[in-house]
């Protein structure tokens, strides 16, 4: 990032600073890094009660009229169509190549469809949104709107006591409703494998919201540090990182990211960018590389871009996120091995400082993820 750009702030921003955050540069905003509590505490008191995030710096969108969801269906790999009111999927903009231009939120309200799309490439996803954009389709950036995201396993006690509807949801449920009186629109989804929601608020209420939500003992502000190693804890990728525009659904363990109606056999077959690159390597099963867990058998951290080698001394990937998971206490890191090494239990090699270090490739999440799916 350019560094004469001036940063933008979150409606949040002064919350931040009263709360003693350490501020740092991230997708143009001047975003909390971690909090006096630190960021293995954070992390940890989200695994046990509930963290608060400001994710204001992710773009919000709206896309209106009859036949929004059939033009997003040309962007993306998953069933919009279908998408009952009320709920919401994970989705991917892809390119030609099959590759990913972007991870996204993509829910249904009724009328309209609602997008969460990643901060860094705001500009980006919206440039591809109005390339064939159809007169009859809308397209809103919404610019006055804060999000935040509360995570843990008693976030769902919290927030029923703002409004009890909350404890029907599902997770991947919508609701728009109102929370302590503020109208909201909420998500029964996040970014950490934990129970949660996620809160998009206007602008002019974001900081009565969030005062509200830490009047209560079981809440504390967590910052960007333990988002980062809780999601990684959780197998979830970070665009920029663990996804790009050269990897594809396939290569990523994404395949569960592109719908069945929309695969080779299915309802509305492909018609969407990139379908004749991915569909193959679904149905051949054969591709150059995939995505992986890997747990060190040491307890040095392997950090992203740290060369991969096999038992010959061969180079066979690189790690694209890691760092010491602060619940399990091992080094984890996830990474991109030959497709044929992308087998549980295969040993590979890690170069830290000169120094090969052995790692195994194990499944994904690394810690369980807690999603909220009903009542077993």
């Amino acid at each position: 990032m350019d560094s004469t750009m001036e940063l933008r702030h979150t409606p949040l921003y002064e919350m931040h600073i009263e709360a003693g955050a350490k501020m740092v540069p991230f997708a143009g905003y001047s975003m909390p890094v971690q909090y006096p509590l630190g960021v293995k505490k954070e992390h940890l008191h989200t695994r046990e009660a509930a963290g608060l995030f400001d994710v204001s710096h992710m773009g919000q969108i709206k896309l209106t009229g009859r036949n929004a969801a059939a033009y997003l269906e040309r962007l993306v790999p998953i069933d919009v169509i279908d998408l009952p009111v009320g709920k919401q999927r994970y989705g991917l903009f892809t390119n030609e190549k099959g590759g990913i231009e972007d991870d996204l939120m993509v829910a249904n309200l009724g009328e309209a469809l609602f997008l969460v799309v990643n901060a860094a490439r705001i500009e980006h996803d919206l440039a591809i949104l109005q390339r064939d954009l159809p007169e009859d389709v809308g397209l809103e950036l919404l610019q006055d709107r804060a999000l935040l995201a509360l995570q843990g396993p008693q976030a769902v006690t919290i927030l029923s006591q703002l409004n009890s509807a909350v404890s029907n949801m599902l997770f991947m449920d919508v609701l728009a409703l109102d929370l302590a009186g503020i109208p909201c629109i909420v998500s029964r989804s996040g970014y950490t494998g934990e129970d949660g929601f996620e809160i998009s608020v206007t602008s002019e209420f974001a900081k009565s919201l969030a005062d509200t939500l830490l009047q209560f003992d079981e809440v504390e502000w967590v910052g960007l540090g333990a988002r980062d190693s809780l999601r990684l804890e959780a197998g979830l990728c970070l665009y920029g990182h663990d996804l790009d525009s050269s990897t594809t659904p396939v290569e990523a363990s994404l395949i569960w990211a592109v719908s069945p109606v929309r695969r080779l056999g299915g309802a509305r077959e492909g018609h969407f960018v990139g379908a004749n690159v991915i569909l193959q390597q679904i149905a051949s099963k054969r591709f150059a590389r995939k995505r992986v867990g890997l747990i060190g058998l040491t307890k040095a951290p392997v950090r992203e871009g740290t060369q991969l080698f096999d038992a010959s001394g061969n180079e066979v990937g690189i790690v694209t996120s890691g760092t010491l998971g602060p619940t399990i206490n091992r080094p984890i890191s996830m990474a991109y091995v030959h497709s044929d090494l992308a087998v549980i239990k295969t040993e590979i090699f890690a170069e830290v400082r000169g120094k090969r270090l052995a790692m195994e490739v194990v499944a994904l999440p690394f810690v369980p993820q807690r999603y909220f799916r009903g009542k077993e």
